[in-house]
């Protein structure tokens, strides 16, 4: 019985994906266009709409960018005008491929951190240390945050998503948040204030479905399971390069920085860390969707090249961020080649904007895409 309650919990979850997202869009658009026709004296239809009615234009930042890539597959009449802001999903690309990259972009992402607020190293470090003291000496040791959760090491250096922001305001809040931790300079105490910005900052209670359903918009219908595919490419890169291993970068002996984590999930959160993400079957959800792999098909290449090449129903335009830590740009730049799926889609690239620069400047970054 637990196993049918199981099963029936991933198969409606599997219809928040972005293929039924962009199903959706269209019978909202459909209601839209003609939501209520009027009927005349002979029961004749006088307000029908007449031969497809696409939406005018769609703009898809992040992964609203990869639900657009799925109407281009999918729906026969797209969007006449898409544009993509840090948008272009990896398809083509194995998903602990795609993770391996982003792991490497996350490093970058930290060095920059560190080169901002070089201080920071020494207290990450300090931080690390402490944190893994408390692991080791017992479950009656650990630090329990204010929503009942864990603060492991692991997860305090998950703070790092956030550092695909702009430095400006992304790199000083980390940096609020770190020099927040010990009651003062001398002690190892971590203070109750850092207890609650760590909670307030990596809150899940209004988003379970961001750890149940984040690696699976990679799923591409292949029949190749996730299998926490960032946490496979962690220990990939860990076996390969000790300096990924915050348990030896830690220590003050050594002279790597301690490297964050980035925009992945992990099967431990659900193992007490996060208090939120480990109860009431969360666990054995995560693991069954973790292993799932009978997803369906997300992105249609010929479809793709139908739409923006063959046909022109639609026109395209992307803005790619070189530094994106979220997005990888050599991913994307493949899409865009002649005789790939994104082909005639008019790129705009750029490294004076993060992951964030719809948000940021937003009118610089729309008139580049109009002009």
């Amino acid at each position: 019985r637990q196993q049918t309650g199981v099963k029936e919990a991933t198969d409606y979850l599997s219809l928040f994906r972005a293929d039924s997202i962009v199903r959706d869009a269209e019978w909202i658009r459909e209601a839209l266009t003609n939501p209520f026709p009027s009927v005349d004296d002979d029961g004749n239809d006088t307000a029908a709409v007449k031969g497809p009615q696409p939406w005018g234009g769609a703009l898809g930042q992040s992964f609203g960018g990869f639900c657009l890539m799925t109407y281009l597959s999918s729906i026969s009449n797209p969007p006449e005008l898409i544009y993509f802001t840090g948008g272009i999903a990896p398809m083509n690309t194995p998903v602990r491929e795609v993770y391996d990259k982003l792991w490497l972009r996350v490093r970058q992402r930290s060095w920059k951190y560190y080169e901002q607020y070089p201080g920071d190293v020494a207290m990450v470090k300090k931080i690390v240390r402490t944190l893994l003291s408390h692991e080791k000496n017992g479950a009656n040791n650990l630090i329990k945050l204010p929503s009942g959760g864990i603060l492991t090491a692991r997860r305090f250096l998950q703070i790092g998503l956030a550092l695909g922001g702009s430095p400006g305001s992304s790199f000083a809040n980390l940096h609020s948040v770190i020099n927040s931790a010990f009651v003062d300079d001398d002690s190892d105490e971590i203070s109750n204030a850092f207890l609650k910005r760590i909670d307030y900052e990596q809150s899940f209670d209004d988003a379970p479905l961001y750890f149940l359903l984040h690696e699976s918009i990679y799923a591409d219908g292949d029949g190749v399971a996730t299998q926490w595919a960032a946490n496979q490419s962690y220990k990939g890169h860990v076996q390969a390069n000790s300096e990924f291993d915050y348990r030896a970068t830690c220590q003050e002996d050594n002279s790597n920085p301690t490297l964050f984590f980035g925009e992945m999930v992990f099967p431990f959160m659900a193992h007490g860390d996060f208090s939120e993400l480990s109860n009431n079957g969360m666990r054995m959800l995560s693991e069954a969707l973790a292993e799932k792999s009978d997803w369906l098909p997300l992105f249609d290449e010929s479809n793709m090249r139908a739409a923006l090449v063959h046909k022109k129903k639609s026109r395209a335009a992307a803005a790619c961020y070189y530094d994106d830590m979220y997005v990888d740009f050599e991913c994307a730049m493949k899409l865009v080649q002649r005789g790939c799926p994104l082909e005639g889609v008019k790129v705009y690239v750029t490294n004076d904007y993060q992951h964030s620069g719809l948000r940021d400047d937003g009118a610089t970054i729309i008139n580049k895409l109009v002009a």
